[in-house]
């Protein structure tokens, strides 16, 4: 088995965050952007370019720093706990996935009528696509 080097990756200066663990994957990152400017904004992350992170307790993370000092080990007693990030990954992440599920409507043929058709009901949306997210959690 291969490092999980990297399976969450932070980018201070796009504010994104991608997950590449359990429902995503390195090939097909889920990605967000956490449009949160006093969160990216503290001062402890004003040098940072990037974060490469594992969440198994292996000492392989990376922090990658603007001004050229070498990479270092995420220290979550200087940067803050990483769950910080995935929280916020979260939060975005049911945003985004309600949003889709709040647009994915379909017409469907009216069975009354010949060739009518109508928007599809709740309950059709429901059976079709399964109930609206409600949370979500990494």
């Amino acid at each position: 088995m291969g490092t999980k080097h990297g399976i969450w990756t932070v980018v201070f200066e796009d504010k994104m965050v991608y997950k590449k663990t359990g429902d995503a994957s390195v090939s097909e990152p889920k990605v967000v952007v956490v449009d949160d400017d006093a969160f990216w904004n503290q001062s402890k992350f004003s040098n940072i370019h990037a974060i490469q992170f594992t969440d198994d307790n292996v000492d392989n993370d990376q922090v990658e720093y603007k001004d050229g000092t070498e990479h270092s080990s995420y220290d979550a007693s200087v940067l803050g706990n990483f769950n910080e990030f995935i929280t916020r990954f979260d939060t975005a992440w049911l945003a985004k996935i309600q949003e889709d599920w709040d647009s994915d409507n379909e017409v469907v043929e009216d069975p009354a009528g010949s060739e009518t058709y109508r928007p599809e009901t709740s309950d059709e949306k429901i059976s079709r696509l399964g109930a609206r997210p409600t949370s979500y959690t990494s």
